[in-house]
């Protein structure tokens, strides 16, 4: 029995999310179903995450095993020759038995788009916020440091988290402007249920002035999700890398 490492890119506009469900088409779903054709196997596919209903990805890794003698190197192209075009296996590697997508990894990292103009936005409208309230992003900076480190992050957590515990350690957490577009990088060891879009969500009031950043630190140390901003839409959110 061979374990097949895969990193894949995908467009989630069209899907409901990564995870297999009945009635509804995912990602998981599609690609188990392409990779069962070619092998002639009932495959299923381990995945790093559960990336919601119209998130994207351009580094998600999932591992399967297979009794099929494919070569590895012909492995990518003929998946991707059953796949429809919003999904691509970018590479594949053959892995110990042992390799666990979820289980092995030791982090993450997210980023976030929120085209911030009065405007709305048609081309690109699938993979960006559209905030239209101009955002001071040196408060945003400012309150971004109080992310770093490792606390309970209960406040940022939506219902529907099954963790043991809301621990989590975020190393990294720049903000980046470039125009009218902004970019949110957010790295830990692991993210809760929703956590990064409503951690966006925060600095988004915060850049609006509803939220002082030295506020961030009460809000932590609150545990309440009252206290913390909406979870923005999840158009923006795209799972860069996972890391092992």
């Amino acid at each position: 029995m061979r374990n097949i490492k895969l990193i894949i890119e995908y467009d989630g506009t069209n899907y409901a999310g990564w995870q297999r469900q009945n009635n509804v088409v995912t990602i998981q779903e599609t690609i188990e179903r392409a990779i069962g054709e070619l092998t002639g196997e009932e495959i299923q596919i381990t995945g790093s995450s559960r990336t919601d209903a119209g998130v994207h990805a351009k580094g998600f890794t999932g591992n399967f095993y297979t009794s099929s003698t494919i070569p590895i190197e012909k492995i990518t192209g003929a998946i991707n020759s059953k796949l429809p075009l919003d999904i691509v296996i970018l590479h594949s590697s053959e892995v110990s038995c042992e390799f666990h997508s979820r289980y092995n990894s030791t982090g993450k990292l997210y980023s976030y788009s929120i085209l911030n103009r009065r405007q709305s936005v048609a081309v690109g409208r699938n993979y960006v916020y559209n905030h239209k309230r101009i955002l001071d992003i040196e408060a945003m900076k400012v309150a971004a440091e109080y992310f770093i480190g490792t606390h309970d992050f209960s406040a940022f957590k939506n219902l529907g988290s099954s963790v043991k515990t809301s621990v989590r350690t975020i190393t990294q957490l720049d903000i980046i402007k470039n125009e009218d577009l902004i970019k949110i990088y957010i790295a830990a060891d692991g993210f809760l249920y929703n956590m990064v879009r409503i951690i966006v969500g925060t600095l988004v009031r915060v850049g609006e002035g509803k939220i002082k950043p030295n506020e961030i630190k009460d809000i932590i140390e609150s545990k309440e999700r009252s206290r913390a901003g909406k979870s923005v839409p999840p158009s923006g959110l795209c799972l860069e890398e996972v890391f092992y």
